[in-house]
């Protein structure tokens, strides 16, 4: 058998709502692939960590939210999703119940809220991600 070659990060889906408000919080890169553009917070899982540290770190490290719980959402590997190779990505899910404030950091530019039903061109596959965790993992977003 071969080995592999194949990186794992992961990506957080953070919700916000207030009545009918419903937000999502996105960092714009600030490095390449994908530099300018707006992403969910995420990354490469260090050698050591749980997935759950992992997203819970990289949240923190690029917005300085940090969030109590952080719930598993979904796989997501289709090849070809990260330029730089083959990457699979184990996504989560969280809300708060304010806007609270957030500050693009480590290697976002920025980070901020938006509307969920406005949100610009995301990097990655991260449309597809918003899209599943709104429609299969938290039905009660819409």
């Amino acid at each position: 058998m071969s080995r592999q070659n194949i990186a794992v990060t992961t990506d957080s889906v953070i919700f916000f709502r207030k009545g009918k408000k419903k937000k999502i919080l996105l960092v714009k890169r600030g490095k390449d692939p994908f530099k300018g553009r707006w992403a969910l917070p995420g990354g490469f899982l260090e050698d050591e960590e749980s997935l759950e540290k992992g997203a819970a770190r990289e949240l923190q490290e690029e917005t300085g939210l940090k969030i109590d719980k952080l719930h598993q959402l979904k796989a997501f590997g289709t090849p070809g999703r990260d330029p730089r190779g083959r990457t699979v990505s184990i996504a989560f899910f969280g809300e708060v119940t304010c806007e609270e404030k957030v500050n693009g950091a480590d290697d976002a530019a920025e980070a901020d809220w938006f509307d969920l039903d406005n949100l610009p061109e995301l990097a990655f596959d991260h449309s597809e991600i918003v899209e599943y965790a709104r429609k299969k993992s938290i039905p009660e977003i819409n």
